[in-house]
This record gives C-alpha cells, sequence and structure tokens, in this order.
C-alpha cells in the first residue's frame, strides 16, 4: 500500500471511530443558511463550557425541543426556565451560570448585531477581526471560537484559521504529516480529499484524538495507536 493510500485508510479509520464535525452529528447543516448557524452558534456556546461533549449535545436538545435554535431566544425565557432545561440536559453543576451567560449572549446579539448571527460572519471577514469580535462575547474564548470557525470554515469568508494545534499534534502522530510541512491545514485538506472525506470532519477527528490521549500514560502510535483503536470520545470540543 502506498503512503498516500495508508494515509487515506488511516483518516477513514479515525473519523469512523471518533467521529466529525459536531455539527453534523447534531443534525446542523452550516451549509443551510443562516438558520443552521444560528443554532450552531448555541451548540458552540454548550459545547465551550467545562463539560463533557455527551452532556453538551443533550442540553442542546433539550434548548432545541424548548424552541430555543437561536440565542436571541434564550432571552426571551426566565432564567428559572433556562435552569430547567440546562438541569435536565445535565448541566446542575454550572446551570445559574450557564443560564446567565445565555441571556448576557442574547442581550449582545441583539444590541450589536440585530439579533443575527449571521451579520457577524457577513461582517467581520478577516479572521483577526472576525475572533476579535468573538472575543468580545461573553463567555466566548479561544476553545469557543475554534470550535464555532472550526466548523465554519468554507461557510464564512473569515473563517480560515490555521489548523488547530492538537489537530497538528495528532496528525503527525498518526503520520499524516511531517510537522515539516509549510501548511499543515493544506496537507490535511490533500489527505482528506484522498480519503473522499471532508477536511472538517478530519481536523475535528484528529482534535478529539489529542483529547483522548489525556486518558493514557503510553501509545505506541502511528496505526497501532491504542486510543485510535477504540471509540474513546473526547470530554470536551
Amino acid at each position: 500500500m502506498s503512503r498516500a493510500a495508508a494515509q487515506a485508510a488511516e483518516a477513514n479509520a479515525l473519523v469512523r471511530n471518533f467521529g466529525g464535525r459536531y455539527s453534523s452529528e447534531l443534525g446542523i447543516d452550516l451549509a443551510n443558511g443562516d438558520s443552521q448557524v444560528e443554532r450552531w452558534f448555541v451548540a458552540s456556546t454548550l459545547f465551550g463550557s467545562r463539560i463533557s461533549a455527551r452532556v453538551a449535545e443533550r442540553t442542546f436538545a433539550e434548548l432545541s425541543r424548548a424552541g430555543i435554535n437561536r440565542i436571541v431566544d434564550a432571552g426571551t425565557r426566565d432564567q428559572s426556565d433556562l435552569v430547567a432545561l440546562l438541569d435536565a440536559g445535565g448541566y446542575a453543576r454550572y446551570d445559574f451560570r450557564t443560564s446567565a451567560r445565555l441571556q448576557a449572549l442574547a442581550r449582545v446579539i441583539t444590541e450589536r448585531y440585530g439579533g443575527e448571527i449571521g451579520a457577524i460572519g457577513r461582517h467581520f471577514t478577516a479572521p483577526r477581526t472576525l475572533v476579535a469580535a468573538l472575543d468580545e462575547l461573553p463567555g466566548w474564548g479561544p476553545v469557543t471560537i475554534g470550535l464555532f470557525l472550526r466548523e465554519l470554515r468554507g461557510v464564512w469568508p473569515g473563517a480560515s484559521l490555521p489548523l488547530d494545534p492538537r489537530a497538528a499534534q495528532a496528525a503527525r502522530h498518526l503520520g499524516l504529516t511531517t510537522g515539516l510541512e509549510h501548511d499543515e491545514l493544506a496537507s490535511i485538506t490533500h489527505v482528506a480529499e484522498r480519503a473522499r472525506c471532508d477536511a472538517r470532519d478530519l481536523e475535528t477527528a484528529l482534535v478529539r484524538l489529542a483529547l483522548a490521549h489525556r486518558r493514557t500514560t503510553t501509545c505506541p502510535g502511528g496505526d497501532r495507536c491504542i486510543v485510535l483503536l477504540r471509540r474513546n470520545p473526547s470530554p470536551r470540543a
């Protein structure tokens, strides 16, 4: 098997074992307009908290069932209603803090962007200014911003950040890159093309792999990676 074919097989195994984009798993199609980006903004806010991905997924489902599909919807609910929904999803330890953050975000998005998340992507088309705008949002920081924009590559012009450092580390671990490439994102994109998968799915799977390695002390690496051989979902995004 050629090196290119081996890399493609490794990429497919990685996405199959760990999963790809969180948005896709949640039934969100980011190529399908602003309404889907709105939902992803809500989900990213939950994923960016210090809580497991599974709890974030359950909580997102609870909010969706309650009709909270846009962050501004949270601003129309009483805090007690939001706390109850967050508790149902498993956010008991952070329910009041998170409900307050959701409501603060609703206010800021309404005041600055007319209640439309899509307006952020249309206004800030350069990565630097887009990241700066998102960094000013209540409770948003590098982890949430990176997750949100990683899955918006190709959707928002400004969502063209470098490869996530954790993904780069995992790619080198599996031999998908050498670390000597001038543009590791381009290298991963080429691997994804050969594997016939979405580069965003591969990058997300690599991030999940890097996070999963925190649960083990030794790893032989490569195609014998003990973390890759079993599905071990990441604790955070």
